[in-house]
């Protein structure tokens, strides 16, 4: 494995060596350079123009050196040799000019252009500033994208509210996603993995305010320059990050009934720097439940064992984040950036538990009371770092590298006080300290071959390191201390390392077809410490993920495309943690550190259109599964249910998703409709005994929006998610329906109000699980009903530029976590 590295580094370093540096004359290095510089200026106003294009080319058309002009509209290309050139100045919106002539030798190796005019053409407001709003939604050849700051509905609310009503996407009461109803998904911030989802996903979307959300990209058949995990897609949440010239910035407030949420985002750039910074923070009022649980489970002799409990809670929630980033352009082909995210949530929850418990068997009959106190902290960092070389005269030509660290820190404590007959007294801590630290390095290049033709390739290693710390300490009444068991205490280290190498191609074959063929292989290490005393374990395996897309386009407003894509998922640290949650002693949680990653083939036909001002979009997929990851609930033999998670078999879906956007009254009022529907379809051997499972999973959501013209807006959403299916049962259907209005006042001031189930102060959830021999059933509920109100301040100087800062790191790596706290 070192030998791996060192290749790498080698590789790396290589690449930084031969990357080409901007040409030069031929004939050899003179003794002395120059500069050729001069100050752009509009023809008609006189004033500066800044961040246009001015490239040095030879007398034959070969380009050697390129910057754009600052902000007094001047330039200089420096280290110029002695010889004859020509500059072309381009900028959008003016009629490019091209200088012929330009002549330096060694005795007068400076030229000063003076003052150059571009005169302005027939200028394209779409290029220059938003003259008509995007689409809520997007179609894309890979990826479908919605623009979440488009759409009213979403302010007060949380990420998972955004996800809500993204096509194809399914989010449970909880904040658990699910992608065409599987939940082995991937999902990071700005196109780059974020230790915050290392964890709970579901704790993460929470934490996230909907007003920081720019939009979010589902992208269901990943091509080989992204990572092979995910095994049924992608989805990369893009945060508000203003890349306007000069000063801008905005201030976002809502104060609701449930939840409460404020954002702060500022951004300065100016001429070829910038930094931009954003924090957010959410926090609920603490809310009122209620929950219940019953179990049979069968003994011999046709007897049956009986558990029963009902309780009271409640719980809060809060969270924050925040980044803070910078870029620098040292020409116009070579640019740093660089970017901090920080993000930290807390979940508290107290409550009352009355139990009964009857063992016919073992002739126990007992009535007990217990009351909890949960509090789970975390905390987390990302800090990326992207070098950025393109090349002068070839548009696509693109080498990047990046390096990225993340960290996230988890603290978990359970207090448990239980009352009853002395044999069941109990007055215990439950403490899981967590580390899942993160390195990545990544290189990626791309080559257009011919104007028809582009090649893409690239490495990557992954290094994480999981640290679990678990300690279980039972109350000395002689002491009035806690008091650590050694026995049951420990700690927990896990070693995944990732080296991957991909080749992809894409060709266009005239102007209807075009097609994106590639592969990856990615080899992985795994090692991990011993666990209920067995022998610490090892895993190396590698796996070559091929994929494909075709896309046939029928005009410039259809297409028709096929794609087949091989995706693999290994487990995150919630899945193999072996700390037992025991916040119920006859509720267990503990993760499996011996689980197989997921192996999945899929196949997909869609259709988009665009017609009479409707879009319309279909598609079909077969998605094949082996050593499906699922949970798995067990009853051990002193009756508590043991829920861990197990590759349970295979698994097959068979899907269909229509979606559709349409505009009424001369587009006043826009109306979305969403359809998702698959089969499931599980079979698999746990602990010798066969089970099977099939049903049918369906997802579907209307959104509609009217605008009535002087800054008033109206939005309704509902969705409705049926029952979520596994190899030994079913979870509950979600529903839920909102309302917002909100009215602008000129382009700085917004205020809005948002209802959400006005009719429905709670909601009730039902859970059914069955094993051979065993049946169980819970309920919880929650309150649901929220009004809200918001406000928001939008500041600063608007001079419309943009150019592509994001990360040229697509980790989409680990199975998340799912969370099953309410």
């Amino acid at each position: 494995m070192r030998s791996l590295y060192t290749t790498l580094f080698f590789v790396l370093l290589s690449a930084t060596l031969f990357a080409q540096p901007p040409g030069q004359p031929e004939g050899g290095v003179p003794l002395i350079k120059g500069n050729i510089k001069g100050i752009l200026v509009d023809s008609l106003t006189q004033s500066p123009l800044e961040y246009a294009s001015v490239v040095l080319t030879l007398p034959g058309g070969k380009m050697l050196d390129g910057v754009v002009t600052e902000p007094d509209g001047s330039f200089k290309i420096r280290d110029v040799n002695a010889a004859t050139y020509a500059v072309q100045i381009t900028f959008i919106g003016y009629e490019p000019k091209t200088i012929p002539g330009l002549t330096t030798t060694p005795e007068h190796p400076d030229f000063d252009l003076g003052y150059v005019f571009l005169v302005p053409m027939g200028i394209n407001l779409d290029e220059i500033v938003v003259a008509e709003e995007a689409p809520i939604m997007e179609s894309k050849i890979d990826k479908i994208v919605y623009n979440a700051d488009k759409d009213l509905t979403n302010t007060g609310g949380d990420g998972a509210d955004v996800l809500r009503k993204v096509p194809l996407l399914s989010v449970d009461l909880d904040g658990n996603v699910s992608l065409r109803g599987n939940s082995n998904v991937r999902i990071f911030i700005n196109g780059k993995p974020s230790s915050m989802f290392a964890g709970s996903i579901a704790d993460a979307l929470k934490s996230l305010p909907a007003d920081q959300i720019k939009s979010v990209e589902v992208i269901t058949t990943p091509t080989a320059r992204y990572d092979g995990e995910g095994s049924t897609g992608i989805i990369n949440i893009l945060m508000k990050k203003p890349e306007l010239e000069g000063l801008t910035g905005s201030i976002d407030v809502s104060v609701g009934t449930r939840s409460n949420n404020a954002g702060l985002n500022l951004a300065h750039s100016r001429g070829r720097f910038g930094l931009n910074m954003n924090a957010g923070t959410r926090f609920t009022w603490k809310r009122p439940g209620t929950n219940s649980f019953y179990r049979e489970d069968d003994l011999p002799g046709g007897l049956t064992r009986v558990l029963s409990q009902d309780g009271k809670n409640h719980s809060a929630w809060r969270g924050f984040n925040g980044s803070i980033g910078a870029f620098y352009d040292f020409n116009a082909y070579h640019s740093l950036t660089s970017n901090v995210r920080i993000n930290g949530r807390q979940y508290v929850r107290d409550g009352l538990t009355e139990n009964y418990y009857n063992d016919p068997e073992a002739m126990i009959l007992q009535n007990y009371s217990r009351i909890n106190d949960d509090k789970d902290l975390s905390s987390g960092f990302d800090w990326s770092t992207d070098y950025r070389r393109t090349f002068a005269g070839q548009k696509d030509r693109e080498w990047t590298m990046a390096y990225q660290l993340s960290g996230d820190f988890s603290d978990e404590s359970t207090r448990i006080e239980q009352s009853g007959e002395p044999t069941l007294l109990v007055n215990q801590d439950n403490l899981n300290q967590g580390l899942n630290l993160e390195h990545i390095l990544q290189t990626d290049y791309i080559h257009p071959l011919t104007k028809m033709m582009k090649l893409e390739t690239g490495l990557k290693a992954t290094l994480r390191r999981l640290t679990s710390d678990y300690a279980y300490r039972n109350y000395d009444e002689m002491t009035g201390q806690f008091v650590e068991d050694p026995l049951t205490s420990g700690a927990f280290n896990y070693l995944q390392d990732v080296a991957a190498a991909y080749l992809s191609t894409t060709i266009n074959l005239g102007e209807n077809y075009a097609v994106i063929a590639g592969a990856r292989y990615e080899y992985t290490w795994i090692e991990g410490d011993a666990v209920n005393g067995e022998l610490p374990f090892t895993n190396n395996y590698g796996n070559l993920l091929p994929s494909a897309i075709v896309q046939r386009k029928f005009g410039p407003f259809s297409s028709l495309k096929v794609a087949y894509s091989q995706r693999i998922q290994r487990p995150g640290l919630r899945y193999i943690n072996p700390y037992q949650q025991l916040s119920d002693p006859r509720n267990i949680t503990v993760g499996n550190p011996t689980l197989l990653p997921e192996l999945t083939n899929q196949i997909e036909l869609s259709y988009n259109a665009f017609a009479n001002g409707t879009v319309y979009n279909a598609s079909l997929y077969y998605q094949n599964t082996a050593d499906v990851i699922e949970n798995f609930l067990t009853v051990n033999p002193e009756g508590a249910s043991v829920t861990t998670y197990q590759n349970i078999g295979k698994k097959e879906a068979i899907g269909l998703n229509l979606f559709t956007t349409a505009g009424f009254f001369k587009k006043k009022l826009t109306v979305r409709v969403s359809l998702d529907v698959n089969t499931y379809s599980a079979t698999g051997t746990v602990n010798g005994v066969t089970l099977s499972n099939e049903d049918l999973v369906w997802r579907s959501f209307i959104n509609m929006n009217y605008d009535f013209g002087k800054g008033y807006k109206a939005e309704m959403f509902g969705m409705f998610r049926s029952q979520n299916v596994s190899l030994q049962g079913r979870t509950p259907n979600f529903w839920m329906y909102s309302f917002a209005f909100q009215k602008e006042f000129g382009k700085s001031w917004q205020l809005g109000i948002r209802i959400v189930e006005p009719f429905n102060l709670n909601k009730s959830f039902r859970s059914d699980l069955e094993g051979p021999t065993f049946r169980q059933k819970s309920d919880f509920t929650v309150p649901f009903q929220s009004f809200g109100v918001s406000a928001r301040y939008r500041f600063g100087k608007i001079e419309g530029r943009s150019r592509d800062r994001s990360t040229r790191i697509k980790s989409d790596d680990l199975k998340g976590g799912d969370d099953q706290q309410f």
